[in-house]
């Protein structure tokens, strides 16, 4: 019984001393988040963070040695070193996303193509990238990022564990252990950031481990969409609204549904507290649903996207309010 207390452990520890020496050594400042348009901090902020939490799931998966795809193990590493560079010197958009696909294609394909058929491989290729991308568009509030891995994670790890996959049980909760430590030092008022080192590949395993147990059969195949819904439904609903208002969806912003919530006065910690909340019940309700028939596992899901409906618009009107408001309150400055 010790290695399923060991692995997650060390996964903790190894993070926690990491990122703690970084923030106290010369390496904080090689990669710094400046205030921009889609910050909302005021001032530069170390984003070295990532590097703390994969170093610790790397060193967590040294002792487990999970039984993964070689092309998984690939993928990570692509993902981690283009990250790392993006963080200290920067990269197109396009070089970086080209990458990613190359790194999710190769993963997908091995994993699906001759069993499932290019179709099939071309999609998981295009979805593990976009939740690469969506998991680092996500993480721009304190907490946030760090409680979804810490939620999601546990949750795989859980299902894992549930369904006799103790070795990748292991593997997820070691995810999950690294992230809480980072949560140590990035729940608000945060003292660093994981920037694109830590989201990026965060949200490669996500999509990808994702795909692995579903495989396995460690679960159905909407239990991971449903886990990591509450990053997936904010990026993807608020990239479609954007497109249909013909916005520059490639220009860095402050309209996803947690950035509107900052700025309407809930603050980073509260929307942290009411996003975990979220996360929890999210992960819960899979976990749950899965050992229900068909029959009420549609039941689950359609209440779950009926509520993210009725949330979406209630966020809409506030907005709304909250846009009004303000603009009655600068025009009354203006006239004083």
């Amino acid at each position: 019984m010790t290695q399923p207390i060991w692995a997650p452990l060390t996964a903790f520890t190894a993070a926690l001393l990491i990122i703690w020496w970084l923030l106290r050594s010369r390496l904080s400042i090689i990669a710094l988040d400046y205030p921009g348009g889609r910050s909302l901090h005021e001032r530069p902020m170390p984003r070295t963070g990532g590097i703390g939490i994969h170093a610790g799931v790397i060193l967590a998966w040294a002792i487990t040695a999970p039984n993964l795809p070689d092309a998984a193990w690939a993928a990570f590493a692509v993902m981690l070193a283009v990250s790392f560079i993006e963080d200290v010197g920067g990269l197109s958009a396009g070089w970086r996303l080209g990458v990613h696909l190359l790194a999710t294609g190769l993963f997908a394909a091995d994993l699906l193509l001759e069993a499932h058929g290019w179709i099939a491989a071309a999609a998981a290729a295009l979805a593990i990238a976009w939740m690469a991308n969506l998991y680092n568009f996500m993480d721009g509030s304190d907490g946030l990022a760090g409680g979804m891995a810490l939620i999601g994670f546990g949750g795989y790890g859980v299902a894992a564990w549930l369904s006799g996959s103790t070795a990748f049980a292991l593997l997820n909760f070691s995810v999950a252990a690294a992230a809480a430590a980072f949560l140590v030092f990035n729940f608000h008022p945060a003292r660093t950031f994981m920037g694109d080192v830590g989201s990026v590949p965060l949200g490669f395993l996500a999509a990808a481990l994702g795909i692995v147990g579903w495989l396995q059969r460690d679960w159905t195949w909407w239990f991971p969409v449903l886990v990591f819904s509450p990053f997936i439904v904010d990026a993807s609903a608020t990239l479609a609204r954007r497109l249909l208002k013909r916005e520059k969806v490639w220009e860095a912003h402050r309209d996803h549904y947690y950035q509107r919530l900052v700025l309407m006065g809930w603050g980073h910690r509260n929307t942290a507290l009411a996003e975990y909340g979220l996360m929890l019940a999210c992960a819960g309700a899979g976990l749950l649903a899965m050992t229900q028939n068909d029959a009420a596992q549609i039941a689950v899901l359609s209440g779950i996207a009926l509520a993210y409906l009725a949330m979406i618009a209630a966020l809409e009107r506030a907005w709304s309010r909250f846009k009004v408001v303000a603009r009655e309150h600068g025009a009354a400055d203006k006239r004083r």
